[in-house]
């Protein structure tokens, strides 16, 4: 195999380390899933993409994204850290937005600039879907929590704006440090749902100033916990102005994930109701740690 040329960035990240970590690979196309997988696989990061091509196709960039133990259609922080790498280091200048052509569908990714530099990309994600409302009583019992725990206003629901989530609204913060996954209970669980991971939620937050505290459980794609999700972070936007829980049909805040595992990160997260559905944008920041040659 050729040398590949590869990225590595921090997504919803203000510096190094933070966030979560994503390999970009370029000039990928010749490459054949089965390879594509393994070399995913190898790094094990959350997620892996490759480009296609260096070259647009109906105005967007072919892009793929890998977990360690499988392809998915759709994931927030590989769509911006890809975006990122495709302003970066292919097209070199300062855009407003570019679209990524992925299995989900075509996902623009627009950004803004500070002292010349790309600073918070924001995706548009696709308008959400809500599916069936879950037993707080089995959810507690794969997170090992009570039932008090969770937040009885509101439901526990699958969402998916391409790539579904099990969203949990929990009471508080401490609510949200106990949560220990019962992996048994949890695939007993998911292998009967669309659904193959759970995000939890609470008002109170690590620092002042964040809107909402986030920990998303992704045993399935081969990681336990990951430090910062897009496409969850998107259904659970989509989920907050279903149910009102702001009180309003629009939010405009920032969510923290990642704490409890020492990887700390931030997301903004815009949603409205419109006539057309739910307008759901999330962004971040991105952050570049290397680059190289993959052999």
């Amino acid at each position: 195999m050729d040398r590949l040329k590869y990225y590595v960035v921090d997504v919803f990240a203000d510096s190094k380390y933070a966030g979560n970590q994503l390999a970009v690979f370029r000039n990928a196309g010749s490459l054949s899933t089965e390879m594509m997988q393994r070399i995913a696989f190898e790094i094990n990061y959350s997620e892996t993409t490759f480009i296609s091509t260096d070259s647009e196709r109906d105005g967007g960039y072919d892009v793929r994204i890998f977990t360690p133990r499988h392809e998915v259609p759709f994931a927030g922080h590989p769509t911006l850290g890809t975006a990122f790498i495709i302003q970066n280091k292919i097209v070199q200048q300062s855009v407003e937005k570019v679209q990524l052509n992925l299995k989900a569908g075509q996902i623009p990714v627009t950004f803004s600039y500070k002292d010349n530099r790309a600073d918070i990309l924001f995706m548009r994600q696709l308008s959400p879907t809500f599916g069936e409302k879950l037993d707080v009583n089995v959810i507690a019992e794969i997170l090992s929590i009570g039932v008090d725990s969770f937040d009885s206003h509101f439901p526990t629901q699958e969402v998916s704006t391409g790539f579904p989530f099990i969203i949990a609204p929990l009471t508080n913060i401490e609510a949200l440090k106990q949560c220990r996954v019962n992996s048994e209970k949890y695939f007993d669980l998911i292998n009967k749902l669309d659904s193959k991971a759970i995000l939890v939620f609470s008002p109170e937050t690590h620092e002042t100033g964040n809107d909402l505290s986030v920990r998303v459980f992704v045993e399935y794609f081969g990681i336990p916990e990951d430090p910062a999700t897009g496409s969850a972070n998107g259904c659970l936007a989509g989920y907050l102005v279903e149910h009102r829980y702001f009180d309003s049909d629009r939010i405009d805040i920032k969510v923290e994930q990642g704490y409890e595992i020492d990887r700390p990160s931030l997301l903004y997260l815009k949603a409205e109701r419109s006539k057309d559905g739910i307008i759901i944008d999330v962004g971040g920041k991105v952050v570049m740690v290397a680059e190289g040659e993959f052999v």
